[in-house]
């Protein structure tokens, strides 16, 4: 009988690559952290946490879009020379 057993499981390659960074911080690998959770489900017999949907407004939810967005490279971000530049295009002046 095997030691272990094999789950697949899909996800976008950049998700990946930022749970392999954020694991390898803590020194496991994506893999021991599914582990840690699995077990952690039995143990807890469900999910180890209490799964909620977020909740923000309209205007919230298109920033954090946005921030997406940029950080993906599917918008550039907004840089400015000065405060007064800033403060001219928000309009505050």
């Amino acid at each position: 009988m095997a030691k272990t057993a094999s789950i697949s499981l899909r996800i976008e390659p950049a998700v990946k690559a930022q749970l392999e960074a954020l694991y390898a911080s803590f020194g496991i690998s994506v893999t021991d952290a599914i582990n840690i959770f699995l077990h952690t489900s039995l143990m807890e017999g469900g999910f180890p946490f209490q799964p909620k949907q977020p909740r923000y407004n309209a205007e919230t939810e298109a920033a954090i879009q946005e921030t997406k967005d940029i950080l993906a490279g599917k918008i550039k971000a907004k840089s400015y020379a000065n405060v007064k530049e800033m403060i001219e295009d928000l309009g505050l002046e």
